[in-house]
């Protein structure tokens, strides 16, 4: 049985977690959620880039993983390059915004970005917009707005928070972008757990893209599995840095998982 090692910043890796148990039920997930120092979109590059070096040598240490999936945008944007250079034999997985997918999908070019600053600012997302808007034939516009507080919120299942925020940052987005925008990027993966929210706020014209799907097929290749295994998905293993309790609680929400995560110190 391989064995495959998941880290976010908190709870929103969930989000590719549950893609992930979908595409390979046949893969036992150890997933990390640093709630601890959580949000990591209003922390250094170096803070990250630190988190992510502790945890992946501890998933490899205690787990010996074979892969491991950078389930949080922000780290993947800050520390996946150095990540990959500390571990050139381990296998990573990142999750990037949705750009690709948004720009073959949408039909007016007019595409907004939701995610943290730490995203929006990271020369990695500045390459990949940039890549997009130069190779294409038809004309991109990426509108990017940064969602202070909105990855906390979800985490604490703060749901007037939530609330308050969706509705602060769709307007925003409506304000700066033209009016046939149609499609969004959820650029965190805290965010598919307001979906809901945010496809009401923006309309029913507005297409919500996020990365779990991509990121579980990508996972599945650099495993060798050539096809997703049937049966039912090996109970992953859940642990947090912070309060198990809120991980537990979060994966019985929004996956329906009834596992006692436990508390990692590292």
């Amino acid at each position: 049985m391989k064995t495959v090692g998941v880290f976010d910043s908190g709870v929103g890796g969930l989000s590719v977690l549950r893609a992930l148990l979908a595409e390979l039920p046949g893969v036992r997930f150890i997933y990390v959620a640093d709630s601890a120092y959580a949000p990591y979109g209003e922390r250094t590059v170096g803070e990250i880039t630190d988190r992510s070096e502790r945890i992946t040598a501890w998933l490899l240490n205690t787990h010996h993983i074979d892969a491991l999936v950078v389930a949080c945008n922000t780290a993947t944007a800050m520390a996946i390059d150095s990540l990959r250079t500390t571990h050139p034999d381990l296998p990573i997985v990142g999750v990037e915004p949705a750009l690709k997918p948004a720009a073959a999908l949408s039909r007016t070019g007019h595409i907004g970005v939701l995610a943290t600053r730490g995203t929006l600012h990271s020369a990695r997302f500045a390459r990949l917009r940039a890549q997009l808007e130069s190779n294409t034939s038809t004309p991109l516009h990426f509108v990017c707005q940064p969602c202070d507080g909105l990855a906390d919120a979800i985490e604490r299942d703060d749901l007037q928070a939530q609330q308050v925020l969706c509705e602060r940052y769709a307007q925003a987005l409506r304000d700066q972008a033209p009016g046939d925008m149609d499609t969004v990027v959820l650029g965190c993966t805290h965010y598919p757990f307001a979906a809901d929210r945010l496809g009401q706020l923006l309309g029913p014209d507005v297409t919500l893209i996020d990365t779990g799907i991509a990121v579980a097929r990508r996972t599945r290749d650099v495993l060798g599995i050539a096809r997703a295994a049937d049966g039912d998905p090996v109970p992953p293993l859940l642990l947090s840095t912070g309060d198990p309790t809120l991980l537990s609680q979060a994966a019985q929400r929004w996956l329906g998982l009834l596992a006692q995560a436990g508390k990692l110190e590292t």
